[in-house]
């Protein structure tokens, strides 16, 4: 399994531009944001929505691509 997992990160790093490395250091970026500030409670909601709102704009691209290349290489094996 971690194999299969390597081999999927492998080709889609080998299918990405810097733009997408980018997003990627976005998207972690929003995410350790989210998990590690700590703000007095009236400025945690603005921050923590701007947070979900890189993390989302980010993720949903990645996960695609992500899932593309995944089946790509599921239709070439059949």
């Amino acid at each position: 399994m971690w194999r299969k997992l390597l081999d999927l990160g492998d080709r889609y790093a080998a299918k990405s531009s810097w733009k997408d490395f980018a997003l990627v250091k976005f998207c972690l970026f929003a995410m350790g944001l989210a998990a590690g500030t700590f703000v007095p409670k009236e400025h945690r909601k603005p921050v923590l929505a701007g947070c979900a709102a890189v993390f989302t704009a980010t993720y949903i691209p990645l996960m695609a691509k992500l899932f593309k290349t995944a089946l790509e290489k599921n239709e070439e094996a059949q």
